[in-house]
């Protein structure tokens, strides 16, 4: 499994990078959707919503469960991935790239400082 070391993670399997312009992507870990299994449907919220860090933000329904998705810090939700209405699966194919979740406008840059750099989440998962 990869755990690219130019993203930032959440004890909850959420991964985050940093856009450079006020926004950062997010999507769920490889070792997220590898527990899930194959998704079959994603739910998230509507774009212009804001949220608390931990807030829940959408879920993701996999043949065996569902699972709810967590803000990785507070902001506004300015896009969402509409590829994954269509095409779920994106998610369990290329979990950083396609299988974007959304799109966060950040409340508070400095709560990345929070999130764990890619050694940190791999030891939380071994």
């Amino acid at each position: 499994m990869s755990y690219p070391d130019n993203l930032k993670y959440t004890k909850e399997h959420e991964w985050v990078r940093d856009n450079g312009d006020g926004t950062v992507t997010v999507g769920i870990t490889e070792f997220a959707q590898s527990e899930l299994g194959d998704i079959v449907f994603v739910e998230l919220n509507d774009v212009g919503e804001s949220f608390d860090k931990d807030d829940v933000f959408g879920t993701v329904e996999a043949v065996k469960t569902v699972s709810e998705l967590f803000m990785p810090v507070a902001g506004e939700l300015a896009e969402i991935n509409e590829k994954l209405a269509d095409e779920p699966e994106l998610v369990n194919d290329d979990p950083y790239g396609d299988g974007w979740m959304v799109k966060i406008k950040l409340s508070d840059s400095s709560e990345l400082d929070d999130l764990m750099d890619s050694e940190a989440y791999q030891e939380i998962i071994s």
